[in-house]
């Protein structure tokens, strides 16, 4: 089938929103017309440096799809079947992305769109010719997996080659196999950080970590714990920027770093030899980002193989990956664009023979998959574990043992022989937390007291084995039993009792007890000003939801410090959050920011999961429409023999805190009636098997459904009105144009808007969406007329009922397109800077000429965080180039035209900064080069495209 260049240069012309699909359509051209005239075109038009072809699918394509079809019914001629079928070969011929379809009538050779939109005689209105233009229209994800290597790796030993010619260097590649992760990972020691215990770099792509263990020479006597300590720093010039702080340097690590901290140690700790007590840290940096793949689990790993190759004595190599399910695909560390359309989030630690942490959340899915997904990451554990092995016996260290006390010969079974009975009536199933731990606390003391002179100094020694004969016949009560040491059955939930509607200001409270833990949840809701601001190397992320959780020492009884949340209470509160975060609607359906506090007020065993409870019911009473109730759980695992199989372990619900202490496992699971939405597993034995994981995950599905029906008995769900207390919401559109309008010099006029209307924040988006925020609606609607009348340059209308004149405008000279001026910074967005590059009069009676650098437009290489980059300058005025006034009236200035022009290039090449090339070796766009167009295709082209952007 072929198609003349005519009926491409109509189309091309009638639909200049389309220009961006119709470039570079190769890569969407459904299969039954590739190499037709049309798509060789296309693709040699797009590889011809007339613009940007659009990286989507084909199903996203609908919408404009239906525009090439609207203007094809509209055009005067006999080529329309011609248009449309170019429109069909290029969006494919199915049912459009929304629901709607085009059909052609019978015999009269027209196209008809049943769409609105469409005038009575075939026109297009106004509304239609932007639809095409809306940033914010989303399209359909296609996955594209690359073909990869198999699964390998390789170690290689360069004698002499380090610094100055001394030592060794050896350097592990692994290829994971996986298809769509082309870049091999290589792991390095003997170049870098000779001094510590052991030193790594990580590469994989152009991302760059670097990882040290290091250990104290002393030993620390009585404690009967690992010394382990983990940092982690995501470094801002890893990135290319700085920190935004007043001394430009990292500070505390932020709440993603801290956990990245947890992954690091959660998998590590249960395999560190139990007698090892010298003072261990791992540190890791994040040195270079490539800004392709979350970097997370490289961290693990490279800290992880830092550990390995030291004289540590870890038992096993360690390793983790991420995996993410993308349109029906399990994908191995996914791009993070492939994460944007992924309903899983999962992170897989351990060794090459079993599973040590899960991290993960997911969209309401099943636990068959979960299992299937946790299998399937840990294959790329596997064979990153087996490299590391080969590289440990390269390096050839050995580990530190001499200094690891084993227990004097017959002290345990000294210990089980005087002690058993005791806790076998301390386990009897009739005391309370608080007996139980005075008597607990009492046998501590005999067995110090009773067995100091026959064993003396070894009050390490005596605590570890007492805890093992605690632990022992916890599990021996439950298998012999099916008892626990509360008196519950293995798969029996304590009592659960919940409240809703606690204090009467708050937008929405809970009470969830469940037997000695309890919860105080509150939900508070606000505009779009309230969201958390976290300021990361990938740039500003603004947080629509949030949960913080609040573990004081009074909810155990104790005193302590309170203040900065410590990293268990981060870790908790981004569990519970995570759990949440799927059930909520989305903006456009409730355009509220949504905060959710949970206080825990008695503690023993799993508050993290009693937030999950309590904070959903919060959110229900706040009148926030949930998709569907919340509720979560903690398994554990008894076993007789840490470091044995786990074929007869044996798997209880809702943990007490004693069962997380003494037991094997700790496994969160939360989710509604359908599937899972977050989990979290932590060992402290050498792996579980799946099919331990699969029995966890059935009982815990049971212990779920039936909190969800205790909650029930409290609020069935979300309450049908909003409380008096919330803020109402008003959204509205304005020109991009028109934003500067309304922000005003300094945001005075903004900030006027707020006071003068008595309005909670007025919000206003880079792409023209403003949300009011107060609570009285009349005058947030009065506020919307203001805002109306400044943007359609009517002047003012006054607030409160006031007189408020025209905003005086700019009296002076215009500016000349290409000069250079000095702008004053007047206002600093995520999407560009406003400068004044004129002054107004010197009595303040009109203002200067403001005009927007946009973010683009600031350096040679993309800004990821605009705040932060101007932050990072240390400067009230920048330089820019006036480019002259958009096609809507805006002054448009840009500091990157006037560095281009002082010679100033992009330390990574290309324009606008891409991709840094590595030594040329970058794979091209794509896989070959379109043959030359003829003189005719390019005028023809050319002529639609310059008649579609003068239409």
């Amino acid at each position: 089938m072929q198609f003349s260049l005519a009926a491409v240069a109509a189309a091309i012309a009638g639909a200049s929103s389309s220009i961006a699909i119709i470039i570079g359509a190769d890569a969407f051209v459904q299969p039954q017309y590739r190499g037709t005239t049309f798509a060789t075109v296309a693709g040699r038009a797009s590889r011809g440096g007339v613009g940007g072809g659009a990286a989507v699918g084909g199903g996203g394509c609908g919408r404009r799809r239906r525009r090439l079809l609207r203007l094809s019914s509209a055009a005067d001629g006999d080529d329309d079947d011609e248009v449309a079928a170019i429109a069909a070969a290029i969006f494919g011929d199915d049912e459009t992305s929304d629901g709607e379809s085009t059909q052609r009538e019978e015999g009269t050779g027209t196209t008809k769109a049943k769409a609105e939109g469409i005038d009575d005689d075939g026109t297009v209105k106004d509304e239609i010719e932007h639809e095409a233009e809306d940033p914010e229209e989303e399209e359909e994800f296609e996955l594209i997996l690359e073909a990869v290597p198999p699964a390998s790796y390789s170690v290689t030993t360069l004698p002499d080659s380090g610094p100055a010619g001394v030592g060794s260097v050896h350097s592990l590649t692994i290829n994971l196999g996986a298809p769509g992760h082309p870049d091999p990972i290589v792991i390095e020691t003997g170049r870098i950080g000779r001094q510590a215990a052991s030193a790594v770099t990580l590469t994989r792509g152009e991302s760059v970590l670097y990882a040290t263990a290091s250990r104290d020479n002393n030993v620390r006597e009585n404690v009967d714990f690992l010394p382990l300590s983990v940092e982690h720093q995501e470094r801002f010039s890893s990135a290319g920027t700085t920190s935004g702080s007043f001394n430009k340097r990292d500070g505390r690590p932020g709440e993603h770093e801290i956990l990245v901290c947890r992954l690091i140690d959660r998998p590590l700790r249960p395999l560190v030899d139990g007698g090892w007590r010298h003072d261990t840290q791992l540190l890791s940096w994040l040195l270079s980002y490539d800004g392709r793949r979350s970097c997370d689990v490289l961290a693990v790993t490279a800290s992880a193989a830092a550990l390995w190759l030291s004289d540590v004595p870890l038992r096993k190599p360690v390793a983790a990956a991420m995996v993410g399910y993308v349109d029906g695909t399990l994908v191995l560390n996914p791009t993070l664009e492939q994460m944007k359309h992924s309903r899983l989030d999962l992170t897989v630690a351990g060794t090459k023979d079993a599973v040590l942490m899960i991290e993960g959340a997911a969209d309401f899915l099943p636990e068959s998959l979960m299992v299937e997904a946790v299998a399937f990451g840990h294959e790329a554990v596997k064979v990153q574990c087996e490299g590391l092995e080969e590289l440990g016996r390269a390096v050839g260290r050995d580990k530190k043992l001499d200094t690891i006390r084993s227990p004097p010969e017959g002290l345990q079974e000294a210990i089980d022989e005087l002690y058993a009975a005791e806790v076998d009536e301390l386990w009897g199933g009739e005391l309370s937390k608080e007996e139980q731990s005075s008597r607990q606390s009492e046998i501590s003391k005999g067995v110090a007291r009773d067995m100091e002179e026959r064993y003396p100094d070894e009050a390490s020694a005596l605590k570890s084995a007492l805890k093992d004969l605690m632990s022992r016949r916890m599990f021996h009560r439950a298998k012999a039993h099916g008892k626990r040491i509360d008196g519950r059955a293995l798969d029996e939930v304590r009592t659960i009792d919940s409240e809703a509607g606690l204090f009467p200001r708050v937008h929405g409270s809970a009470l969830f007890t469940r037997g000695e833990t309890q919860v105080v949840a509150t939900a508070t809701l606000g505009d779009s000003g309230m969201r958390q601001k976290i300021d990361k190397i990938g740039g500003m992320e603004m947080k629509r939801f949030y949960l913080q959780y609040t573990f004081p020492p009074s909810c155990v009884g104790e005193t302590g410090r309170v203040g900065f949340p410590g990293r268990r209470e981060v870790g908790h509160g981004n569990l519970a959050e995570r759990a949440l975060s799927p059930s909520l609607p989305t903006e456009d359906e409730f355009p509220y920011t949504i905060r959710v506090e949970s206080l825990v007020t008695e503690s023993n065993g799993s508050s993290s999961m009693a937030s999950v409870c309590g904070g959903c019911l919060a959110l229900m009473d706040a009148g926030v429409p949930v998709k569907s109730p919340i509720a979560g759980i903690a398994m554990g695992m008894l076993m007789g023999d840490n470091r044995g199989s786990d074929e007869d372990a044996i798997i209880v619900s809702d943990i007490l805190g004693t069962e997380d202490a003494l037991g094997t496992m700790d496994f969160k699971v939360a989710g509604d009636r359908r599937g899972i939405t977050t989990f979290q597993l932590d060992i402290k034995c050498e792996g579980l098997t799946l099919k331990t994981m699969e029995r966890a995950l059935d009982q815990a599905k049971t212990g779920r459904l039936h909190i969800l029906d205790e909650m029930e008995k409290a609020l069935e769900g979300p309450r049908s009105e909003l409380p008096a207390t919330v803020p109402k919401v008003l959204k509205m559109k304005i020109g991009a144009d028109s934003i500067g309008k309304v922000i005003g010099p300094g945001g005075r006029q903004i900030r006027a808007l707020i006071e003068d209307f008595a309005l909670s924040n007025i919000n206003v988006e880079e792409s023209g969406d403003v949300q009011i925020s107060g609570l009285d609606m009349g005058q947030m609607e009065k506020a919307k007329e203001m805002i109306a009348s400044l943007t359609s340059g009517a002047g003012g209308g006054g607030g409160r009922g006031g007189g408020r004149g025209p905003r005086p405008e700019y009296v002076g000279p215009e500016p000349k397109e290409g000069t250079t001026y000095s702008g004053k910074i007047t206002g600093i967005h995520q999407f560009g800077v406003f400068l004044e590059i004129l002054p107004g009069a010197e009595d303040g009676s009109t203002p200067g000429l403001e005009g927007l650098c946009h973010v683009s437009e600031l350096h040679m290489e993309r800004v990821r965080n605009c705040e932060g980059f101007i932050r990072g300058m240390n400067t009230e005025t920048l330089e820019v180039v006036y480019l002259g006034k958009n096609k809507k009236g805006q002054h448009q200035l840009s500091r990157k035209a006037l560095l281009e022009e002082r010679g100033v290039k992009p330390r990574y090449g290309g324009e606008g900064g891409g991709r840094r090339i590595t030594n040329g070796n970058d794979r091209p766009s794509s896989p070959t080069r379109a043959p030359e167009m003829s003189k005719e295709e390019i005028d023809v082209i050319a002529m639609a495209i310059e008649n579609a952007t003068t239409d």
